[in-house]
C-alpha cells in the first residue's frame, strides 16, 4: 500500500509536485496519469526515497521507503530499464539483485521464466533490444516478490503480445492482492489494465477516482448529433456556447475540423459532435429553430478523451497546431 500525503517537491522557484495526497490501495492496479511535466517521475522517486520532498510524507506499507528493512520486500519498482551493468548477462544481472536482498537463486530462475527471458538469459544485457530491457526491468522489480510494484512506462518497447502479457500480468499480481502504481501515455492500454485512476497537473492533484467514472463524466458532456441541416445547427449550438466539431461521412475518416470551417453544403448523413451543452438543451434548440434530427445520443467518451478534456488547462508544452498554408519552414 502506498499513501502519499501532502507530498511538495521545489527545485528553486520550480515547484515539481504540489501538496499531492492520494493512496493505492492493495488489490487495485491504479494508473498515475498526467501531461509531461506534470510531476509523475518526481513524485514514484519520492516515494522510493530517491528524491526528499520538501514537505509532506510518502509511505509504503506505514513506513518512508528509507526507513523499511528490507525495502525490496515490500516495493519492487521500474522507473529506468536501462539502469543495469551492460556487461552482464540477464541472469547474472539478476543474481546480483539477489544476493543483495537475501532472495534464492530458484527465485531468479522464477522470475526469468515468469517474463520470457529464459532464451536469452545467458546473453549480455547491453544488446538487448528496448522490449527485452523492459521485460528484465519488471523482472528485477518481480524479484523479492513484494507487495507493492511501482511501474513507470512498463509497456515502453513492447510487441502487442507483451503488451498484452504485462497487462494480464498487472491484473494477477493485483488480484493477488498487491498494490500496483502504473504510469503510461497509452491511454488505450491504461483503460484496459488500470481501474482506479490519479490524474495529476503542474504537480497537483486533479482527480482520484475510477476509469469507469472518469470516463463517464467525460461522456456526459458529449452528444452525438446527426441531421441534415447539420451547418446551420452547428452555428445554433456555437452561438449556445457549445464547443462544436463535425465529421463528414462522406470524407471516409473520422478527422473532426473545428465549427468555423464547416462548409457550406453537407451531405445529409454527416453528423457533429457537441460538448458543453447536456442532450436536452440541444434537442430544445432543434425544436426551437426547426431543425430535423436524425439523430441526438449521448456520446461514450474514451479514457484518452476524458484525459485531454480534464487536463487541458494543466499541459505544460502544449503543441501548436500545425498550419495548412505554405511559407517558410
Amino acid at each position: 500500500m502506498i499513501e502519499v500525503q501532502g507530498l511538495t517537491k521545489r527545485y528553486g522557484r520550480k515547484v515539481a509536485v504540489e501538496d499531492l495526497s492520494f493512496t493505492v490501495q492493495p488489490g487495485v492496479v491504479t494508473g498515475f496519469l498526467g501531461p509531461n511535466g506534470a510531476g509523475k517521475s518526481t513524485t514514484m522517486r519520492m516515494i522510493l526515497g530517491l528524491d526528499r520532498p520538501t514537505s509532506g510524507i510518502a509511505l509504503v506499507d506505514g513506513r518512508p521507503y528509507r526507513e523499511l528493512r528490507a525495502p525490496a520486500r515490500h516495493v519492487g519498482a521500474l522507473l529506468e530499464a536501462r539502469s543495469i551493468h551492460s556487461g552482464r548477462n540477464a541472469r547474472n544481472h539478476l543474481l546480483a539483485l539477489a544476493a543483495t536482498h537475501g532472495v534464492s537463486t530458484r527465485r531468479v530462475d522464477e522470475v526469468i521464466d515468469l517474463v520470457g527471458l529464459r532464451e536469452v538469459a545467458g546473453k549480455r544485457a547491453g544488446g538487448f533490444s528496448l522490449g527485452m530491457g523492459q521485460r528484465l526491468g519488471i523482472a528485477s522489480a518481480l524479484l523479492a516478490d513484494p507487495s507493492t510494484l511501482i511501474l513507470d512506462e512498463p509497456v515502453n518497447g513492447l510487441d502487442p503480445e507483451g503488451i498484452r502479457w504485462i497487462r494480464d500480468l498487472l491484473r494477477g499480481l493485483a488480484a493477488e492482492g498487491r498494490a500496483i502504481l502504473i504510469s503510461s501515455h497509452l491511454m488505450s492500454e491504461m483503460a484496459l489494465t488500470a481501474t482506479h485512476l490519479v490524474v495529476i497537473g503542474r504537480g497537483r492533484l486533479i482527480q482520484e477516482t475510477t476509469v469507469e467514472q472518469f470516463v463517464r463524466a467525460a461522456s456526459s458532456s458529449r452528444v452525438h448529433v446527426r441531421s441534415p441541416q447539420a451547418a446551420e445547427f452547428a452555428e445554433l449550438l456555437a452561438q449556445a456556447g457549445a464547443t462544436v466539431s463535425f465529421s463528414p461521412a462522406t470524407a471516409g475518416n473520422p478527422a473532426t475540423r473545428a465549427v468555423s470551417s464547416i462548409p457550406p453544403q453537407l451531405t445529409i448523413s454527416d453528423s457533429i459532435e457537441v460538448a458543453g451543452l447536456p442532450v436536452e438543451r440541444i434537442g430544445d434548440l432543434a425544436r426551437a429553430h426547426g431543425i430535423t434530427l436524425y439523430e441526438l445520443s449521448p456520446r461514450l467518451a474514451s479514457l484518452e478523451d476524458a484525459f485531454m478534456d480534464i487536463t487541458r488547462d494543466a499541459v505544460e508544452f502544449a503543441t501548436a497546431t500545425p498550419s495548412t498554408r505554405g511559407g517558410n519552414r
